[in-house]
């Protein structure tokens, strides 16, 4: 059974619509690329000629306000290509916004732009299966979502006494290898199942964008880009344990579901699959400030309630304040930025003969 934990919904201080300013900026970096790449491989005559609609997918599109934007640089550079091909009218789109069932949908919907051109629609349920007709979409996008596996590597909790748990840790950054490689190989089945669902609903023509935090290759599995982040909250988790107010099985119990490929790693994964061709796919060394408390809590909060319990997430998260006021990552630089690789990539559908 895939796990399920949404953004923190509801507009209040530790909402996820007001505290994703990261994934936002990360997204911004690209966005030059994203319509630079559509403009120049969209097959907009073949997709024109089979139908009047322009379909369009946001993959984990959580509850906004960034979803919104990226949905409206896509209508953009399609609209700007349908005219630029003489087309004397745009086509109808229509827009699908799929998270988990669990996503705050109320919350996205009563926020979409009032003077939105497109038709919306929301899709509850995981990307790594099904979730439209076959060759029904025409462009797919998912921003900073792909990172989060259906589940933690099962064998990680099994035996609390076995070399392959990971005691004491709360992700595989610095981790021994047998758990880098437990995680590695759960990201490859969970990508392997999100593309051959992917290749299935992509229309002819069509093209599928991706945005996802990685790591740079010729680096270990341990060296997670986004490990200093999750390393303070382990601490502040441990030191709670250290204080009876949680228990020290609840974190050996627990392994955050979250992977971060190396951009060799992911090519090969994408052309053992054999379902698209990689057009693009292009590291993007990332500059940000630490995230913020509130920023953390937005993201995460929801699978760490669900396993050490709502009560104790005011002093979690308060504590996560605490370090990073009084040291920087270990990932920051001299002028206390963090600095990260993302991957973007393009990706089109090979034709069924191949």
């Amino acid at each position: 059974m895939e796990e399920s934990y949404p953004m923190t919904g509801g507009d209040g201080q530790f909402s996820y619509a007001k505290n994703s300013n990261p994934q936002g900026r990360a997204a911004d970096n690209v966005k030059a690329l994203l319509v630079g790449t559509i403009a120049e491989n969209l097959d907009i005559e073949h997709i024109c000629r089979e139908s009047t609609i322009f379909r369009i997918a946001d993959l984990g599109c959580s509850v906004g306000p960034n979803t919104y934007i990226a949905v409206n640089n896509i209508i953009e550079v399609v609209a700007q290509k349908c005219q630029s091909k003489g087309h004397a009218s745009l086509p109808d789109f229509q827009v699908f916004f799929n998270d988990h069932v669990s996503n705050d949908f109320n919350l996205l919907f009563a926020n979409l732009p009032p003077e939105r051109q497109y038709f919306a629609v929301g899709v509850p349920g995981s990307f790594h299966t099904r979730l439209f007709p076959k060759a029904s979409i025409n462009f797919i996008y998912s921003a900073y979502a792909l990172q989060w596996l259906s589940k933690a590597p099962a064998e990680l909790g099994d035996q609390l006494n076995s070399t392959s748990c990971n005691k004491g840790r709360i992700y595989y950054s610095n981790a021994p290898n047998e758990v880098g490689q437990a995680y590695s190989a759960q990201y490859a089945k969970d990508i392997g199942s999100f593309l051959c669902a992917r290749a299935e609903e992509l229309a002819p023509g069509g093209l599928m964008t991706i945005l996802i935090p990685g790591r740079n290759d010729g680096t270990i599995l341990a060296q997670s880009s986004m490990g200093p982040h999750f390393e303070y909250l382990e601490s502040s988790l441990l030191d709670m344990a250290k204080e009876g107010i949680i228990s020290k099985d609840r974190i050996d119990s627990f392994n955050l579901p979250i992977y971060s490929p190396s951009m060799e790693e992911l090519r090969t994964l994408i052309q053992e699959n054999g379902c698209f061709e990689i057009v693009r796919l292009d590291g993007q060394p990332q500059k940000y400030p630490t995230l913020t408390a509130m920023e953390c809590r937005a993201g995460l909060e929801g699978i760490f309630s669900k396993h050490f319990g709502s009560e104790n997430m005011d002093l979690l998260f308060d504590r996560y304040a605490k370090i990073i006021d009084e040291r920087p990552l270990i990932s920051a630089a001299a002028d206390g930025y963090t600095y990260s690789m993302g991957f973007f990539v393009l990706l089109k559908r090979k034709k069924l003969e191949e």
